[in-house]
């Protein structure tokens, strides 16, 4: 596959898009989709605000294991790249559906996960958040005494609209967008190719295969991140 080189120093704004194709690449498993999470478990039982009401500590158990599964599993070429640019560019941003920390674990800080993160726990009574070391369990109750929730959007939450605004606005002003490993078919995700392209950016797409989104880019790339991403951006 022809893959031609990008410049990010020909960019003022980037926003790097990740879906669940992003960290499949590095071995964690996903939750959706054929060989997913639900097709094993049901999301009833355990990620969704009614079954932690009504046993937190079986639906705490199945994210412990969720994280040693994810603990095991180390960021890709592509997650390295990003970082590399993040560190070399004045304006980098990473918006990602993914909970898992690859992005982190790899370098990049300017990450905004819009669906939370497994690797941070927060108190059902609002006290605070609190973060999870890898290779650790998780607590279970706060200091106040209450239960300790995974700071995750589960099944029926509400994403949080501090960092969907955050999102939102980074891709309002990037002049390119790279969507990667993503269907985009879910809202918010469904409106950020538009978004970029209404502000006048540049939208590129890296996936394995054609998404719904797919005409709203103006080029796509059918290849793994971990192969294109490396081509896309050579050091």
């Amino acid at each position: 596959m022809d893959i031609a080189p990008i410049s990010a120093n020909d960019y003022s704004a980037i926003v790097f898009f990740t879906g669940a194709g992003m960290s499949a690449e590095s071995g964690v498993p996903t939750y959706r989709g054929k060989g997913g999470i639900w097709s094993e478990y049901r999301w009833d039982e355990f990620a969704c605000e009614e079954a932690f009401s009504k046993d937190p500590a079986k639906v705490l158990e199945f994210h412990d294991l969720r994280r040693q599964a994810v603990a095991i599993c180390a960021p890709h070429a592509g997650h390295r790249v990003i970082a590399e640019i993040e560190a070399q560019h004045p304006d980098i941003t990473i918006v990602t559906q993914n909970i898992d920390g690859m992005h982190q674990l790899a370098g990049s800080h300017n990450v905004h996960e819009l669906h939370g993160s497994l690797w941070r726990m927060r108190c059902t009574q609002g006290c605070g958040v609190y973060p999870i070391e890898r290779g650790e369990k998780s607590q279970t109750h706060c200091t106040c005494g209450a239960w300790l929730r995974p700071d995750i959007v589960w099944f029926g939450d509400m994403l949080n609209a501090e960092v969907v605004d955050q999102a939102t606005a980074a891709i309002s002003r990037c002049d390119l967008l790279v969507s990667i490993g993503t269907s985009g078919a879910i809202w918010p995700a469904a409106g950020f190719p538009r978004l970029a392209r209404e502000g006048g950016a540049h939208c590129v797409e890296v996936n394995p295969e054609a998404t719904e989104m797919s005409a709203m880019y103006h080029e796509t790339f059918r290849a793994q991140a971990g192969e294109a991403l490396p081509r896309l951006f050579p050091s």
